[in-house]
């Protein structure tokens, strides 16, 4: 919907009604992505596009019953390669396409959920686009960053909560997909599908030091969704031959890069940073900025090195001027206690500590837990 929003906002303001066809599913070469949108007005302009040009006229006709019935449907394209030419999609690949109709009446969370994106506030909209009582269709759910309360139902508690645990984690990530669960939210079921579009850049990961671990830990970022850069002051260690995984890789002094990042408002409270420089030049001024007032308070500030190699840094830190509150803080020595020898262990280790903080997890064995799995933090 992102695609399309500068057009579809003005004619929801007017109250007029327009059709929404949104890419829920692909399979094999589809030429657009979940979340590519396409509108049909009421006056019968077409805004956007879903496959490129392949089916646009059999959306665009679909969207014109839709906003006569008013009743949503979910529709599949696609034909095998060697068929391509015949209809349906050239490149051979398959699209489910959700369209439904959109109007203050249908979609009255829409001015806010655009207000929340133009700020660039993390929000992510749940529709129920398969189900097996028709009821159900088009029942939505706007899911924020707790403690943000949801609005909307998907027509129960059981339904709400398995779906809002799954957007949450999703928006957190930044990912769009389309889930599935039974018809009352059982997580082992199938017949509800329900199509999560998160509105949100994906969260930052720090990693500072150009050494073998930081590879690891910058592969381990970039498979959980994290948008990873490598920092390093050493213009021969600090190189994108080095790095591939990485988002980007920035050749500078650590703590200097951090303080134009906080100027430019470019870190958030879902920003994790991973210092593994283990060498007080590097890590002591930038866990500085990054423990010091003007930082915004980060996801997850972790710092490699041994016990001592802690102490020592705790005791510069302090006579830097930091407060315990603020080194209270800093997860030293970084990861969670599995044992880890090798880079990639290591780097397995310091996202189980991210993601524990993340959710509240505790890091226990679960079958030495009680309760829910899902935990929910705070």
């Amino acid at each position: 919907m992102r695609d399309v929003l500068d057009r579809l906002l003005p004619w929801w303001e007017d109250d007029q009604q327009v059709a929404l066809a949104t890419v829920v599913g692909t399979w094999k070469s589809a030429p657009r992505q979940p979340g590519a949108a396409m509108l049909v007005g009421a006056d019968g302009e077409a805004v956007g596009s879903v496959s490129g040009g392949c089916v646009e006229g059999a959306v665009y006709e679909l969207g014109q019953q839709v906003i006569d019935t008013g009743s949503p449907v979910l529709q599949r394209y696609g034909v095998s390669d060697d068929e391509a030419m015949g209809v349906g999609l050239t490149c051979g690949g398959i699209l489910d396409i959700y369209v439904e109709r959109v109007s203050r009446a249908d979609f009255p969370e829409l001015g806010e959920i655009t207000a929340d994106i133009a700020a660039g506030r993390p929000v992510a909209v749940a529709t129920v686009v398969a189900h097996p009582d028709e009821t159900h269709l088009g029942r939505r759910l706007v899911v924020r960053p707790e403690p943000e309360p949801v609005v909307g139902s998907l027509g129960s508690p059981r339904a709400d909560a398995a779906v809002v645990d799954d957007a949450r984690g999703m928006l957190a990530q930044g990912r769009t997909a389309t889930l599935e669960y039974g018809p009352d939210g059982e997580r082992r079921g199938e017949g509800m599908r329900v199509f999560v579009a998160s509105y949100a850049p994906r969260p930052r990961m720090l990693v500072f030091g150009a050494i073998d671990f930081a590879s690891a830990v910058a592969r381990m970022g970039s498979f959980l969704g994290y948008h990873v850069t490598v920092c390093d002051a050493r213009p021969v260690f600090a190189t994108r031959s080095r790095f591939p995984d990485a988002d980007e890789v920035v050749v500078s002094w650590p703590h200097r890069y951090v303080e134009a990042q906080v100027a430019q408002d470019a870190l958030d409270a879902r920003t994790v940073a991973c210092v593994l420089t283990h060498d007080p030049k590097f890590d002591v001024p930038l866990l500085e900025v990054l423990l010091g007032e003007a930082a915004p308070d980060l996801a997850y500030i972790g710092a490699m090195g041994s016990r001592r190699t802690h102490e020592d840094r705790l005791a510069r830190l302090r006579e830097a001027g930091l407060g315990e509150h603020q080194l209270a803080r800093l997860r030293s020595p970084i990861g969670l206690d599995l044992g880890a020898r090798t880079p990639e262990e290591t780097a397995v280790s310091i996202a189980s500590e991210i993601i524990a903080l993340r959710w509240g997890g505790g890091g226990e064995p679960l079958r030495e837990t009680e309760g829910a799995i899902h935990r929910h933090p705070g």
